[in-house]
Parts: C-alpha cells; structure tokens; sequence
C-alpha cells in the first residue's frame, strides 16, 4: 500500500516569508481611552515579540503624534522608525508597504488602534490593493465596544480574515518540537494582564 503523500499547506494560513505585521497608532495619549487597552497592547507587544524571533518583517505607523504622542515605549522600543500619517489609514504611509511587496510578502496580519478607524481604514485600502489581510482580533480595540463590534463585523464581510494572537503565533510558527517553538510556546504562556483597562 503505497502511503497518502503530505497534505500541502493551505494558502488560508499565515507563514514565515509570506506574513509581515502591521502596528497601527498604539500611542500614550490614545490609548489610555480604549477598552480592555492593557489586554490589547499586551498582545500586540507578543504579537511583534513574536514576529521578531520568526524573522517577520513588522511595520508600524503614528497617527499625527504631536497630539496623540508617540507609540507607547514599551512597543516603540521593539518597533525602531515608525513613520507618522494624517490620514487615517496607514496606506498614507508613503512607501511603508515597498519593500514587503519587493520581498514577495501578501499576507498582512494587523494589529493597533482604534478598530474602526485607523485599523479598519488600513484594512480596507490594503484589500483593495490586493493584499491578503489578517487582524488579530484581541490585539485591536476601539474606545466603545459597540464600534469595535461593527469595525471586526465590516472588515470580516469586506474579505479580512479574523483570528487570535495565539493563533497567528502558532501559525506562524508551523511546527513543534524546535528552539523557535520553545520561544514561541513562552510567549503565548504569559500571564495576561488584569480585566480592569
């Protein structure tokens, strides 16, 4: 009996060489107004820790930092140059998405804030230009739950596929058993932070 061959990988999953992530305006005056905010900057914060030990490229933008101020230092200090916009989607970033796409990157997992404007904004140019795009649906959030609500409902019906932190980590990292596993398998074992903020 001759053995089935190896399923090959389904083109609906995230990996290492296709995948970039995108930080959108985790920032010090904004996000102290977004519910469950220390949930979703932890997740984003193992979401690019995660990226980094993978060798996943991570891109991030500010929304008008003079008053929103700078990314928080804890994702800033992982992130290096982070390019700032006035328009709220992150596509106003000239050349931010160049070189993923001069690297044969396709699939875009997002993260950051807020879910129905910068987030979802960001989301739908880069559907539109033909990006295959992920969000983390526990690394994003929105000031009201009734917006971030609508922002995953309107990204999803739009063609974004919706997943988890822990999710897109693991499905990053493809396989057990490796060094890279064990880094991986840490982060997604950390404590989350309280419910209150």
């Amino acid at each position: 009996m001759n053995p089935m061959p190896p399923v090959p990988r389904s083109p609906e999953l995230m990996s290492v060489g296709q995948t970039a992530l995108v930080v959108v305006d985790v920032q010090e005056k904004l996000l102290p107004h977004i519910a469950n905010r220390r949930r979703v900057a932890w997740n984003v914060r193992r979401l690019i820790d995660g990226a980094q030990i993978l060798g996943l490229p991570v891109v991030a933008t500010e929304q008008y930092p003079r008053g929103l101020g700078p990314t928080v230092p804890e994702l800033a200090e992982r992130l290096g140059s982070i390019p700032s916009k006035l328009t709220f989607s992150g596509c106003g970033c000239p050349g931010l998405f160049d070189d993923l796409q001069a690297r044969g990157i396709h699939k875009l997992l997002v993260c950051g804030i807020e879910a129905h404007v910068c987030v979802q904004q960001t989301v739908l140019d880069l559907l539109g230009a033909g990006w295959r795009v992920y969000v983390a649906a526990d690394a994003v959030g929105s000031r009201y739950d009734f917006d971030y609500q609508m922002a995953l409902r309107r990204m999803d019906s739009a063609g974004a596929t919706l997943t988890t932190t822990e999710a897109a980590l693991f499905e990053w990292c493809e396989v057990a058993g490796t060094p890279v596993f064990k880094e991986i398998s840490r982060l997604v074992r950390e404590e989350p932070p309280g419910e209150n903020g």
